[in-house]
């Protein structure tokens, strides 16, 4: 079926890293309990903003992923989803997207090419710069406080701070994924940590892009009231799972990376959700 193949174009499974951060957001950010539509038309945003990055990100990359045998066998790199319905997919996604903007408040309405214009750069960011994973990590910079934005009007310090934890986050498991085409990337002039610094030295930025994840959410205990005893020890999970994470993944090894991208990143964003829900619910 062509909506499967649409699905797998965008690796629509991967919303999990996202959503529950974005849930997040809303449950630290609000002021004043949110309408259902709110939250509603939020969710949409995110859905279908990260719809609009990843086929930007297919569509763009399609020449590279065609000479790269790791995605070689991708749908769009293969036939299966042609350019044109990648584009078109593009401009539903995008329109849909500013859409939803629309309905959360004028600001975000204001404020969405921005986010559009950061989900177009991403894919190129690696013709120019060895550091890509920066730029994503800005695009998730943005969920907090677009969602900030969309609840309140105004851009808090928790948004913030809750912002530069889900950048880095970003960029760290972003960093190690791009082991997987260390090679390949090095041979073909493609900017990235590991091509440009080595495998080592890129599971070191990978280390350091997490620690300020760590610091940042825990930073968030002091400016957010609701956030207790409970918060810090869930915090103590969190950590856990990031130092699992990088034990996985070895310099000599790097069979494992598929387990610390898709299933530990999973586990963090869906674990890190309960800890705030349940932290405000407490409180």
């Amino acid at each position: 079926m062509k909506l499967k193949a649409y699905a797998e174009l965008v690796k629509f499974e991967h919303t999990i890293f996202a959503l529950p951060f974005t849930l997040v957001s809303v449950l630290i950010l609000y002021e004043k309990t949110p309408s259902f539509w709110k939250v509603f038309w939020i969710v949409i945003a995110l859905v279908t903003a990260r719809t609009a990055g990843m086929a930007l990100n297919r569509y763009i990359d399609l020449p590279i992923d065609v000479k790269n045998p790791r995605t070689s066998s991708w749908v769009h790199a293969r036939g299966e989803v042609k350019p044109n319905e990648i584009k078109a997919l593009i401009a539903i996604s995008s329109a849909l997207f500013v859409f939803s903007s629309l309905m959360i408040n004028m600001k975000a309405f204001l404020l969405s090419p921005v986010v559009l214009f950061l989900l177009w750069l991403y894919p190129y960011s690696k013709r120019f710069t060895n550091f890509p994973h920066l730029v994503l990590g800005l695009v998730y910079f943005l969920i907090p406080v677009a969602v900030d934005v969309a609840l309140n009007e105004h851009i808090s310090l928790r948004a913030l701070l809750l912002g530069v934890a889900m950048a880095f986050w970003v960029a760290g498991f972003d960093v190690l994924y791009a082991l997987q085409d260390y090679e390949f990337d090095r041979e073909y002039g493609i900017g990235s940590i590991p091509a440009k610094y080595g495998i080592e030295k890129a599971l070191l930025f990978a280390r350091i892009f997490h620690t300020i994840t760590f610091f940042s959410l825990l930073m968030l205990y002091f400016v957010v009231d609701f956030l207790g005893l409970f918060y810090l020890l869930g915090l103590i999970a969190v950590a856990g799972f990031l130092v699992y994470e990088h034990s996985l993944i070895k310099p000599n090894d790097l069979s494992k990376i598929n387990k610390a991208f898709f299933t530990v990143n999973g586990y963090i964003s869906v674990v890190f959700f309960f800890i705030v829900l349940i932290s405000r619910w407490l409180s």
